[in-house]
Order: C-alpha cells, then structure tokens, then sequence
C-alpha cells in the first residue's frame, strides 16, 4: 500500500477519536506542541539550512527563500501562533439553531468537524504548523503534503509535534505528513473520496488550479493572489503612495499583495513620477502600458502576461485608465477574487467600487496587506478561501467545521 493511501487511513482512524475529545483536552496538546517546536528549535533550524542550501543550488528566488527560512524569532512565532489558536474559541458543538416542531420534535444544529482534511502547500514551514494547530483545534484530522522545497523542516517539525501529541489525548496519527516529494503523491491524494472529506490547496496559482481541475475529493479553493490597487483620480497623493508603497513592498512574496496598480489618468500626470520614483527607491521593478512608459521612462514594456502573473517579488505592473469602468473591467479580467482595493476621496466612487467588484475583501483606502486571518481578529487561518462556497476570504477555526442536525424526540412518526 502506498504511503499517501496509509498515512489517510491512520488519520480517518484517529477523527473517530479526536470527535469525541474537549477542548481542554485539545488545547492541552496544543500547548505540547508549541513547547516542543521550542525546545526543538535548533534542529529545526539545522533541517531549515538544509532546505535553504538545496534552494540555493536549485536557483530558488531570494523573496522564496525567504518564505522558507527559519530562525529563533520566526520559530517563536510559529509556537506562539498555536498558543493564540489555544486562546481562540471552540467552535465545535456551537449550536447554531435550535427549533421545537408544533409535534413535539426538539432539532439542533450543531458545528461538528469536516473529518479528515487533506492540505497540499509549497514552501512556508510555519504553514505546516498553522495547519495541524487549527485542523486538530477543530477536532478534524489532517494530512499534509509540503513542497519539496521545505521537505527537511516540515520532517523535523513533524517529528517534534508527533513526540509532543503521544503525551496528550490526541493521538499521533491524527497528524500525517507526506513525505514523497513526487508529483504522484499529490495527484493519489486528490482521489482518495471516502479517507479524505476536503482538500485544500495553498500556493501559487498552478498548484491551486491541478488541484481544482484533478481533484475528485471535495476543495476549498485558496489563495492564488492576482490583486490591484486602483488610484482614483481624488485619491490624497500622500496615502496613494504609502498605500501603494506597503501593499508591494511590505511582504512581496505573500498572496495579499499588490501585483498590478491602476492609475487614473488624471493622477498619473500629477502625481505618478513621484510614486515611481518611491517603488523605485524601495527595489520595486516597473512594467507599464504605453502611457506608463511615457511618465517613467525607466519601466519596461507590460504584457497581458505580466497582468495575469502572481509575482510574489519586487515586480509590479503599472497601467493607466480612463475611469472607474475601466478598472473594474481590467480587475474582472485579471483578478483572482482574493483583494482589491480602491483610493479616492469619493464615498459614491468607492461606493460602487466595494459593491460591483467580485473578490473575497474589498477595501477602500487601506492596503489589501490587511487580508489576514490574525489581522481580520479571526485568529490563525488555514488560507485565504477565493471561491463562494463552503467558506469565503480568510478561513479561521469556524470555516474548518460543518454542520450536523441532531432530532429528539419521544416516539414521533411521520404520518
């Protein structure tokens, strides 16, 4: 039997008995967790550099390895974002609705977990750790599969917070790492219907759309982060800049930041050589419409490639519009639902901006930086959800559970 197919079967085995614990029991193990990623810091770090050499020899970008690397602070992090999952209410067993029937049956809806879920990721390990901290919270099992990039650290992680869970009413198996770095295993996952109740993809957009067209077990589609910052022709230059300025350059490699500003046409000759200039300064490569290219001269020619790319670099696409009309119709083209932001000092403008653009967060006047589960007060996430059902823009414990009717009665039939 392949490794994928027994891992899942370990995990389904142990949902059954991860339904039944509290949320003492649960936050207990957390805890064990968060403890041991900490006294287990230095090897995490010596498996990290292993995945950071390979990348290196592999030409892997600076702004990737960077999402990859490890050190004492980020690992602090890591172990206190399972201490803030702890903090966070339990959503299972909520009761949502309760109904009394004129025949005497007594109904509640209750959250219960998904069961087993099924999470293909690339290169962040604190994801691996994020992961297994809300799906076990939720009571749900999980099975993970990092890229092969992170393979080293997501091992050593895992093995620290495997110890840690055989201390705990948790059961070690209702965490799984697939350590097969070949596309196959990824591919077995996406049909294994009855082991897996969901999968859920996060990275960049090839991954998330294999995932989507391949997979026979049910998706949350997350992530892949095409978003625009349109500069309405009202907007204050100061907060355009500083806006512009964060939303690309804050964490260029994360999917809530900006790949492509709009610029209306009467902004642009007022006010965008200045904000070139500040990109510029800040490492930010320019690619421009024709009429970008007139007002910075050092940009390079745009493609409709370059607007339908996820950079996740210091690279950013420039175009110049008419109106409204115009952004919107561009966004529509080439936004993948995930955030979108409007600047303008015209409440009607942005308005219709956050009402008639279709995307998971709509801002005005703040930057699309914001998409984020701890930023949002939800807490940690398991991904940014960019379609419209199950669950819709950051997903936090409650987006990981489903719902369960459950019927007393005291011998009713139906007549």
């Amino acid at each position: 039997m392949s490794e994928v197919r027994t891992k899942a079967e370990l995990a389904q085995a142990a949902a059954a008995v991860l339904n039944r614990l509290s949320t003492t029991q649960k936050d207990e193990a957390l805890q064990l967790m968060a403890n041991a990623l900490r006294q287990g810091q230095e090897e995490i770090i010596t498996a990290n550099a292993e995945d950071l050499e390979r990348g290196k020899q592999q030409g892997t970008s600076p702004s990737l390895l960077d999402r990859l690397a490890l050190n004492p602070q980020r690992i602090e992090g890591i172990a206190s974002a399972l201490e803030q999952i702890i903090g966070l209410p339990d959503p299972i067993g909520e009761k949502l609705e309760q109904i009394e029937r004129p025949n005497g049956l007594h109904i509640e809806k209750i959250r219960v977990p998904l069961g087993v879920i099924g999470i293909i990721y690339e290169a962040r390990p604190n994801v691996t750790v994020d992961a297994a901290g809300l799906c076990l919270k939720t009571g749900n099992a999980v099975v993970l599969r990092g890229g092969s990039s992170a393979l080293s650290s997501n091992r050593k992680i895992v093995e620290l917070m495997h110890a840690a869970l055989a201390s705990s009413a948790i059961p070690a198996d209702a965490l799984q790492l697939i350590e097969d770095p070949n596309r196959s295993s990824v591919d077995e996952m996406l049909k294994l219907n009855g082991l897996l109740d969901v999968v859920i993809p996060r990275g960049g957009s090839s991954l998330i759309r294999n995932v989507v067209e391949n997979s026979t077990v049910p998706v949350i589609e997350t992530g892949a982060g095409i978003c625009h910052t349109y500069l309405d022709q009202t907007a204050q230059p100061d907060m355009a800049s500083a806006i512009a300025i964060n939303a690309k350059a804050q964490r260029p490699s994360v999917c809530n930041s900006m790949e492509t500003l709009l610029v209306h046409q009467d902004f642009a000759q007022h006010h965008l050589e200045a904000l070139g200039v500040q990109l510029r300064d800040v490492g930010v490569e320019l690619r421009g419409c024709p009429e970008t290219l007139r007002l910075l001269p050092w940009a390079i020619p745009a493609t409709d490639e370059d607007y339908a790319t996820e950079y996740n670099d210091y690279i950013l696409n420039v175009k110049i519009v008419s109106s409204l009309e115009d952004a919107m119709q561009h966004i529509s083209q080439y936004g993948t639902r995930h955030s979108e932001c409007i600047i303008t000092s015209d409440q009607e403008l942005a308005e219709r901006f956050m009402q008639e653009v279709d995307a998971a967060a709509v801002y005005h006047n703040a930057s699309t930086r914001f998409t984020d589960g701890f930023e949002f007060g939800f807490g940690a996430e398991i991904g940014i959800s960019t379609q419209k059902l199950h669950a819709r823009g950051p997903m936090g414990l409650p987006s990981l559970s489903t719902t369960k009717y459950m019927i007393h009665g005291n011998g009713q039939i139906r007549g």
